[in-house]
């Protein structure tokens, strides 16, 4: 059981107005601003989860869309464990541009885990998605991604998405814990192994 909260930085990307400062919103005051507002820059907030009986702790970072911001959210990216890549599932546009975004990640954080996130789910009529939940999920795939259907508005999904990212912070975290200690266990077997006579 950890005493102290986990550290993960989260970064959303996106084109504008797709949903991320309402997904933000969602998560940090449990609210949906009819009126919401373009992010100038970056906007950060923190959030603890619970898993099991460890806390996670999360720092979000809701990312400007628009081009003349582009370069200074780069900065955001680094040192990132979690990305939420949005789209707006009544956008063909947002979803194209998905290819840009994960070339920005990557470029600046190689290693860093994307979870691709369908914003405004609530819109989805049968056949009007743009592109088709096939798509993005295949998508997804091929990104190495999860894929997320969410609605900020309607509260579809979002506690669902970060409690998920915190689980998988945690994994990892213990993962690298556990193959640590077996390094260090190694080195010491084979350290008390040469003081041997045999």
């Amino acid at each position: 059981m950890s005493e102290q909260p986990i550290d993960c930085k989260v970064v959303l990307l996106g084109d504008t107005y797709v949903g991320k400062s309402a997904i933000f919103d969602r998560i940090i005051n449990d609210n949906f601003n009819t009126e919401q507002k373009q992010t100038v820059g970056v906007s950060f907030a923190m959030r603890t989860i619970e898993v099991n009986s460890d806390h996670v702790y999360l720092g979000l970072w809701d990312t400007a869309g628009q081009e003349r911001f582009r370069a200074m959210a780069k900065m955001y990216y680094r040192k990132a464990n979690a990305a939420l890549l949005c789209y707006d599932i009544s956008s063909k546009e947002s979803f194209e541009k998905l290819n840009y975004w994960v070339s920005e990640l990557r470029e600046n954080e190689e290693s860093c885990k994307i979870y691709l996130v369908a914003t405004k789910v609530d819109l989805a009529e049968e056949g009007t998605e743009k592109p088709s939940k096939e798509n993005a999920q295949e998508f997804a795939e091929s990104i190495n991604a999860q894929y997320f259907r969410t609605s900020a508005k309607k509260d579809i999904g979002i506690t669902e998405l970060f409690d998920k990212i915190a689980k998988d912070y945690l994994e990892e975290k213990k993962d690298e814990i556990n193959e640590e200690n077996e390094i260090t266990d190694l080195n010491n077997f084979n350290g008390k192994k040469s003081d041997g006579c045999c």
